[in-house]
C-alpha cells in the first residue's frame, strides 16, 4: 500500500509541479515561440530533462553542481539530513497525496504557489525555516539582480526591442535566426538549473534517491517527460498568464535576457553563498517572481513609454499569491499532524 501511495503521489506531483513550476521557468520560452509547433518545443525541453535525470541516476550529477548517484542532486539529503541523526524518511499514508492535489487545484486558478513549500514541508516540516530563509533570499537576490541588470541594459536593449520588431536582414539586433538560437541556448541553461533545484519536489515520493531501482527510474522519466508534453500541448495553462502580462515577454530577444539572468541567479545558489547550505531546497517560484518584479521596476524606471501606475499592484499581487501558497503549506502540515494524532509541539522542537 505504501508503494502504491508513493507511485500515485509521484504521478500527481509530476503533473502539478511540472504544470506550476516548470511553466514559470519555460514561460518566456513558450510565449516567445508561440509560432512554433508545441511538439518541437517539447522535444527540446523533454530532451534536456531526460539528459539531466539520467545523469543524476548514473551518478554524473556532480557535473551539474549536485551529488553523484542522486536523482535530486543532493537536495534530498539537504531536506532530511540532521548532522546528529541518520536520514529518516516518513511512513507514507494517504494524507501524502493531499499536497499535489491541492497544488493541482491552485494551479488551475493561475496562482504561482511554491511547490517547494507545499510538497516538501509535508515531508520535512522542520526544514521549513531554512527553506523559507533561502527562498526569501532568492527573491531578494533575483529582485536586485534584475533591477541592476535591466537598469543598465533597458535603454540599449528593451527600448530598441519595443520600437524595432524583428525583421530578416536588418542587423544582429533584429535577426530572428540569431536570437532564436541564442534564446534556446539560454533556455536550455536555465532549464537544467531549474531541474537540479526542483526535481526533489517530485522525486521525494520515491524515497532515497540514491537507492532507486531501474524500473522506478524508467517509470519516473516516462511520467516526467509525458507530463511535460501535456503541459506544452496546453501552451502552459493558467500559470502562463503570469508571464504574458509582463512587458514585452513575447519578444524572443527580451525572453533571452530573462532566461539567462534567471539561470544565473539559480546558479548562484548552487554554492553555499549565504551560509544556509547549498543542498537545502529553495523555492524557485520566489526567485522567478523576484526576477520578473525587478525587471518591471527597472523598465518602468528607465522607459517613459511604459505605464508606471500598474507596477506595484502587479508586483505585490504576484508576491501575495506566492505568500498564499506558503500559508496553505503550513496549514496542510498542521492538518497532517492533527489527522495522524501527532504532537504539534514537535514541529518546533
Amino acid at each position: 500500500m505504501e508503494a502504491a501511495i508513493a507511485l500515485i503521489g509521484f504521478s500527481l506531483a509530476a503533473y502539478s509541479v511540472v504544470g506550476n513550476d516548470s511553466i514559470q521557468t519555460l514561460g518566456t520560452f513558450l510565449t516567445s515561440n508561440e509560432d512554433k509547433p508545441w511538439w518541437l518545443l517539447w522535444i527540446f525541453a523533454g530532451g534536456i530533462m531526460a539528459i539531466v535525470v539520467t545523469m543524476g541516476y548514473l551518478g554524473l550529477g556532480e557535473y551539474l553542481g549536485g551529488k553523484g548517484g542522486d536523482l535530486t542532486f543532493g537536495k534530498y539529503g539537504g531536506l532530511f539530513q540532521d548532522p546528529e541523526k541518520p536520514i529518516s524518511f516518513p511512513k507514507l499514508t494517504f494524507w501524502y497525496i493531499l499536497p499535489p492535489l491541492v497544488l493541482l487545484g491552485i494551479t488551475r486558478l493561475g496562482i504561482p504557489v511554491s511547490t517547494t513549500f507545499l510538497v516538501l514541508t509535508f515531508f520535512a516540516p522542520k526544514a521549513l525555516p531554512k527553506m523559507l530563509v533561502k527562498s526569501l533570499g532568492g527573491y531578494g537576490v533575483a529582485f536586485l539582480f534584475a533591477i541592476v541588470a535591466f537598469v543598465a541594459l533597458s535603454r540599449l536593449t528593451e527600448r530598441f526591442f519595443l520600437r524595432n520588431p524583428m525583421e530578416e536582414n536588418k542587423g544582429i539586433l533584429r535577426d530572428k535566426r540569431f536570437w532564436t538560437v541564442t534564446q534556446w541556448l539560454a533556455t536550455g541553461f536555465l532549464w537544467s538549473q531549474w531541474l537540479t533545484q526542483d526535481l526533489v519536489n517530485i522525486l521525494v515520493y520515491l524515497g532515497d534517491p540514491a537507492d532507486v531501482p531501474f524500473w522506478k527510474f524508467a517509470f519516473a522519466l516516462f511520467v516526467l517527460v509525458g507530463m511535460l508534453g501535456y503541459i506544452f500541448y496546453q501552451r502552459g495553462g493558467e500559470i502562463q498568464k503570469i508571464v504574458r502580462v509582463k512587458t514585452n515577454t513575447a519578444d524572443i530577444r527580451s525572453a533571452t535576457f530573462i532566461d539567462l539572468f534567471y539561470g544565473l541567479v539559480l546558479l548562484i545558489f548552487k554554492f553555499d553563498t549565504f551560509g544556509i547550505g547549498a543542498k537545502v531546497p529553495m523555492s524557485t517560484t520566489w526567485v522567478f517572481l523576484g526576477m520578473l518584479a525587478g525587471r518591471e521596476v527597472a523598465l518602468r524606471m528607465r522607459l517613459n513609454e511604459l505605464d508606471r501606475s500598474k507596477l506595484w499592484p502587479m508586483v505585490f499581487g504576484d508576491l501575495g499569491k506566492a505568500t498564499l501558497g506558503l500559508v496553505i503549506s503550513v496549514l496542510l502540515v498542521v492538518f497532517l499532524y492533527l489527522a495522524e494524532g501527532r504532537d504539534l509541539a514537535s514541529l518546533f522542537s
